[in-house]
């Protein structure tokens, strides 16, 4: 997608240890034009793995996964990072670390919305090491769901996250792969 990529040259900024600002298009402010657009491009890359759900993890990742679930027809849920109220005493949750928050983090599912049987594609804002993702898995996994695919807007290859997801042996794709952030320089594979 030029588009994103070329957004993120322009507005994303190395913040250092690997992580890279996107906040004013993706992660604070969202430019719901260009998430039409990437949610348009994962749906039609995933539209043959025969997903029932998209599930993602709050916040940052709920803009990808509305827009992708909205072009594929389906509903998307997103793993809450603390227990409302509303949502009952028995629920999937597992602990992952945050990079960008720099400890762990709960996630949580409730099973009313996530059951046994469901085929999920799970779709976030990043792929670094696939910490999140892989918590994810494990709540897809715990509520007898099938993980039929993992979607990302933004890739950084050099950190591991498409190899720590390969066991899973279902489509991986990213709308952007950064080989590499140096200073102010992002380049992206070919």
């Amino acid at each position: 997608m030029e588009e994103l990529k070329r957004r993120i040259l322009k507005e994303g900024k190395n913040l250092g240890n690997g992580i890279l600002k996107v906040d004013s298009f993706i992660n604070h402010q969202v430019d719901a034009r260009l998430m039409d657009e990437c949610g348009k491009e994962l749906a039609r890359r995933f539209r043959g793995v025969g997903a029932t759900k998209v599930l993602t993890a709050e916040i940052s990742g709920i803009a990808p996964a509305l827009t992708t679930a909205f072009h594929l027809g389906i509903p998307v849920v997103y793993a809450r990072k603390h227990k409302p109220i509303t949502m009952p005493d028995q629920v999937y949750l597992t602990l992952t670390p945050s990079h960008t928050k720099g400890r762990t983090v709960e996630l949580i599912v409730s099973p009313e919305y996530l059951a046994g049987g469901e085929r999920v594609l799970i779709i976030d804002d990043f792929l670094a090491t696939g910490a999140t993702i892989l918590g994810l898995i494990r709540l897809a996994e715990a509520a007898g769901a099938t993980v039929v695919g993992v979607g990302a807007l933004i890739e950084k290859t050099f950190e591991g996250g498409r190899q720590a997801l390969a066991h899973l042996n279902v489509p991986i794709e990213s709308l952007a792969r950064i080989r590499s952030m140096e200073g102010d320089t992002i380049v992206f594979e070919e």
